[in-house]
């Protein structure tokens, strides 16, 4: 600092305009210099997935985060990753390092190859699946007991889908496309009959998917429950990353503004499921793994 408040006294004493001027940019250089470099984050973490429909999961993060920072002066950014990948593409990122931080569901092979965090972020509400039909099927399937609902509908889903197992392993005949996007011309053109999605999903899929897809609808009479907690997930060897993360969801849990949050991207959901008279069957989920704890949708279901 000495030096450059020196630097700016030597050059304001010459006369000349364009001296002066400079000699006032470098004592801003000098005096904010610093102060920038302070705010530069400690750390940037690139994460997946992204789109409409995750935008609450990297909504928590950047909430814990925020506890992080001020518990300890630790600073971290988020910025997505904006090369569409599979799911499965995107957790061998996360293991060479392109990918820093992943939100999705858990079972036994993923918890073998990352390292989650054990705090479901979704509180179940993933778990509960209501379907995208063709509007023309609704009263066909409204008439359907439980039983037929299971055996004379086929149901559609991306291969790498964590839900694809669960369901098959209940029964369900699944249908599945490689590509997410693909799902949809497919359902519209009856090549499956359902597709199930996350009941804060749906009407977002739905809403985009209309211009193109008219014919779809949200069907009415049903929805499948089954256990199904979303994570985040970090590479093994991100142990200080894995417990900051832990530290702030316990935290962001602890003083209220994880329901909160939770609570203001689901208002409409929880409003809707109040007034709801869908029959709500339940699955088992064989692909927990054993240490999985149990569910806890209070926030919105009881």
């Amino acid at each position: 600092m000495k030096q450059c408040v020196a630097v700016w006294r030597v050059l304001a004493e010459t006369s000349t305009m364009w001296v002066r001027s400079l000699s006032c940019a470098l004592l801003c250089a000098c005096l904010l210099g610093p102060a920038v470099a302070a705010q530069a984050p400690d750390r940037t973490l690139t994460y997946f997935p992204v789109g409409p429909i995750y935008e609450y999961r990297w909504k928590v993060l950047e909430l814990a985060l925020n506890h992080v920072r001020k518990a300890s002066g630790t600073s971290i950014s988020l910025r997505p990753y904006d090369e569409k990948v599979t799911q499965n593409r995107g957790i061998h990122l996360l293991q060479s390092g392109e990918i820093d931080v992943i939100a999705l569901g858990t079972n036994d092979e993923r918890e073998v190859v990352m390292r989650p965090i054990r705090i479901d972020i979704s509180r179940g509400v993933v778990g509960y699946r209501v379907f995208l039909i063709s509007e023309s099927d609704q009263d066909r399937i409204a008439r359907m007991d439980d039983e037929a609902f299971k055996t004379q509908l086929s149901f559609g889903l991306s291969s790498q889908w964590a839900d694809v197992p669960v369901m098959r392993a209940n029964g369900y005949t699944v249908v599945t496309a490689t590509e997410y996007d693909r799902l949809f011309p497919m359902l519209a053109a009856h090549r499956f009959d359902a597709m199930p999605r996350g009941i804060g999903e749906a009407d977002i899929e739905l809403k985009a998917q209309r211009p193109t897809y008219p014919q779809l609808a949200i069907e009415k009479t049903r929805a499948l429950f089954f256990p199904y907690p979303i994570y985040f997930w970090v590479r093994l060897e991100d142990a200080q990353l894995a417990e900051q993360i832990e530290r702030g969801l316990d935290a962001a849990l602890a003083d209220g503004s994880f329901q909160r949050l939770f609570q203001t991207y689901h208002a409409a959901m929880i409003k809707d499921l109040k007034r709801s008279t869908r029959r709500v069957i339940r699955l088992d989920n064989p692909l927990l793994p054993p240490d999985t704890a149990e569910i806890d949708t209070g926030w919105w279901w009881r």
